[in-house]
């Protein structure tokens, strides 16, 4: 199996918190990220598919980019998700649930390959892998 690899970059901010949990539940479970700070984030969009022997790429790599940025990049960049971007009006802004909305973004447009995963790196120690629903 071949495995291509594409990666982009976005600034974003967030915050967590839980409406439902109690001052002193939030600062259990959240701590300082209760306040609001941001992270410069890499994202890795990983394609697997046939090698066209024509011109032997799986993907044509500007359509990938022209779709992770239109689906993606245009609406997270410098954006604090968790009030800017619908989808986590109820949700964590969380590098767990940041994966599957970028999934749902971009999985059903693009032509070639298929998509195998998405790693999203929010620190230099701290990333996550999401490979599409179950």
């Amino acid at each position: 199996m071949i495995i291509l690899n594409k990666v982009f970059y976005f600034c974003a901010a967030h915050r967590y918190g839980n409406p439902n949990l109690s001052e002193a539940e939030n600062q259990a479970a959240f701590g300082e990220d209760l306040h609001i700070h941001g992270h410069n984030y890499t994202l890795t969009v990983s394609i697997t598919g046939k090698v066209n022997p024509a011109t032997g790429f799986i993907v044509d790599l500007g359509h990938v980019k022209d779709v992770v940025n239109k689906h993606v990049i245009q609406d997270i960049d410098h954006s604090q998700i968790e009030t800017d971007i619908a989808w986590f009006k109820d949700k964590q802004p969380s590098t767990e649930n940041m994966v599957v909305w970028i999934w749902e973004q971009i999985s059903d447009h693009l032509k070639d390959g298929a998509l195998q995963r998405i790693r999203l790196n929010e620190t230099p120690t701290i990333y996550t892998d999401y490979f599409g629903p179950q």
